[in-house]
This record gives C-alpha cells, structure tokens and sequence, in this order.
C-alpha cells in the first residue's frame, strides 16, 4: 500500500550495533526520511518495516521501523549534568514531597552558604518547595530530599528511563526495546 506520509508519521527506532537502543528516554528515533537515508547510505541494517512504503518514479520501499547501525556507536560512560538528565534521576518528582508538577531543581546545600551546582547537591524539586526552602540549610528549612542526591551513571538513566515510555510504541518494537531487562521469575 503506498500513502502520503507526513514527516512526524512512522518514525523508526534507532538500534546501536549491540541491539540496544541508542537511548530510552527519549527513545532513540529517525524520522523515516532519515531511515530512508541511513539505508541508502549503507549506514544500517533494516530489521523490520511499517505496512506503508514510499516510492518514486523508479522505485518504491517498505518504510523501515526499526533499523540498527552497522558500526557501534560508544555509549558515554559519564551522563552530562544537565536539568533533564537530574529530572530523569529523580524520576520526574520533587525531593521534598513527590510532586511531579512544575519541576526546578534545588541545591540541597544553597549556594549562598557555599553549595555547588554538582549532582551530589542538586535534586528535582517542585517551585513551591523550591521557594519554601528559599536559600537555608535543610536542618533549617526542615526540608530533607527523599534520596541524598548522587552521580548517576548511564545505566541508571536508562533504567529510570525504562519507567516513562513514550505515548506511542510500535508492535514492532517491542522485541528491541527491553530484551536486556531482568527477567522477573
């Protein structure tokens, strides 16, 4: 069947050449133009296609769904201090009371009193607990996170990743997205 597809339509989830996804959270996707593109470039190895196919005067193909890179790309051993990425350690809920709604984050030790902006003194936190620590001490705001902040690794992202998936999963999918979890007796 060929149809018109619109750009954000059928994207195709990107494996590493270990057959894990390059990210989970955001899950790793190619627009299916850029799939397209990898394939003809000899970039990636086609492991299952959409339904849907594109053509052109001369030729025509099935969309790819999941395609996996022919050369390994090294996954960064140390995550990037980024606001995201202390969201995504602290699974999108405030330290202080659990709220998920209008995340900041906050340095548990402020930096008026010398605290650095570091992942072992930054924690998600909602605005209004933001704002109710202000810039005291915890013992002073009577404000403790639930988890002392810490260091993530990549592998700690992932699996806290793994608990947001995304509004749209593909049947095709679901054979590469969690193969190397645990598997529960």
């Amino acid at each position: 069947m060929t149809i018109a597809v619109s750009p954000q339509a059928l994207p195709a989830l990107v494996l590493n050449a270990d057959y894990r996804p390059l990210s989970y959270y955001p899950l790793s996707l190619w627009s299916w133009q850029d799939a397209i593109k990898a394939v003809f470039l000899d970039r990636v190895v086609i492991l299952a296609e959409y339904d849907q196919q594109v053509s052109s005067p001369s030729f025509s193909m099935r969309l790819p769904s999941v395609v996996c890179l022919k050369s390994y790309v090294q996954p960064s051993r140390h995550p990037a201090f980024t606001r995201f990425n202390v969201f995504l350690r602290d699974k999108f809920e405030c330290q202080y009371c659990g709220s998920s709604e209008d995340l900041t984050f906050d340095h548990v030790i402020p930096r008026c009193c010398g605290g650095q902006t570091t992942w072992e003194n930054v924690v998600a936190a909602c605005s209004p607990c933001n704002l109710r620590k202000g810039g005291k001490m915890p013992r002073q705001a009577s404000m403790f996170p639930s988890q002392k902040p810490y260091h993530p690794t990549v592998q700690d992202l992932h699996n806290n990743g793994r608990l947001f998936p995304p509004n749209y999963l593909h049947e095709s999918w679901m054979d590469y997205l969690y193969w190397d979890t645990e598997l529960q007796p």
